[in-house]
């Protein structure tokens, strides 16, 4: 029970901002990663720690002892949380300073490994070789670059066949509950070419019915899980077209084919407002970061250096 200020923990913090947390809403599964960062990580690394002791060192030997003990993607996860947590006991005058925000988490980019996307030749692979019940899923994917939790939230009166527009504004989680997109920019129209609105109409007459009405439900209706569309689909459809790595395993995740759609739509020359507008990017930076190489063009830029030591030696 929390009675005094001085006596409060960082544990008794985490309570507080996931009570919060729950209060404002966020969607099952992000509280679900919550919790899990508070008991997991923060509780048994620091959670016996008052909030008003708290220092930039202890913090920075929680951040140590997760690089340690996890994964470089987990120990930034759990130190953005415990700077909410602090943020939050902050906003009820429960400590000065959030000291949590002091200590960074430096980049490692230069460990990154390159990002690998699906060629144009095992897009065509993948299309030409889906089976007909899941082509039309392939394709929407491959040709709108719409998110996983966006295609399987996705419902047929959403999709405008006479504007040749489908509008995103509905996600399915982890948990195949139906909830709004993430963030404002989620919610967006994409246009739909002519080959894709007529394998949507076939596929609308023989789409299993359900009271969702979705476009590429399971085979009751419901909300389809992400992890049988990839054991059931992707991952057969990725053998079947050989794209495998040196050992003989799927080279890639669902994500992968907005991966692709973005890199189909870099090459038709669109520009990156209008990308980060397709993909429901929160910003253009996140998708110069993501798909920035795939802007440049090589043989462009020796033809440009060409003009230029042109135009100096001709002087």
């Amino acid at each position: 029970m929390i009675t005094v200020e001085h006596d409060i923990t960082i544990t008794d913090a985490a309570t507080l901002w996931l009570q919060r947390c729950e209060l404002e809403q966020l969607e099952r599964a992000t509280l679900h990663s919550y919790r899990g960062h508070v008991k997991n990580h923060i509780e048994p690394k620091m959670g016996h720690l008052l909030l008003t002791d708290l220092s930039a060192v202890h913090v920075r030997d929680f951040l140590d002892s997760m690089l340690r003990d996890s994964t470089r993607a987990m120990a930034k996860k759990c130190l953005t949380t415990l700077r909410s947590i602090i943020s939050a006991a902050q906003e009820r005058g429960l400590v000065m300073h959030n000291v949590a925000r002091d200590v960074k988490l430096r980049r490692s980019e230069r460990h990154d490994p390159d990002r690998v996307f699906p060629t144009k030749d095992e897009i065509k692979a993948l299309i030409a070789n889906a089976p007909a019940k899941h082509q039309p899923l392939i394709m929407t994917a491959l040709f709108t670059g719409m998110r996983m939790s966006e295609l399987r939230g996705l419902s047929w009166d959403a999709i405008d066949f006479e504007r040749s527009v489908i509008t995103v504004r509905k996600r399915a989680d982890r948990y195949c509950d139906m909830g709004n997109t993430k963030s404002k920019s989620g919610r967006r129209e994409i246009p739909m070419g002519p080959q894709l609105a007529k394998v949507l109409k076939e596929w609308k007459l023989a789409c299993p019915k359900g009271a969702l009405d979705l476009v590429f439900p399971n085979g009751v209706g419901n909300v389809e899980t992400h992890s049988n569309i990839y054991n059931r689909v992707f991952k057969p459809l990725m053998l079947a077209c050989g794209i495998v790595d040196g050992k003989g395993a799927p080279r890639f995740s669902l994500h992968a084919m907005r991966h692709a759609a973005a890199s189909l739509f870099i090459e038709q020359g669109w520009p990156p407002k209008k990308i980060q507008t397709m993909l429901g990017h929160s910003s253009i930076t996140m998708t110069y970061d993501v798909y920035g190489h795939l802007f440049h063009d090589p043989a462009k830029d020796v033809d440009l250096m060409g003009e230029m030591e042109r135009g100096v030696l001709a002087a």
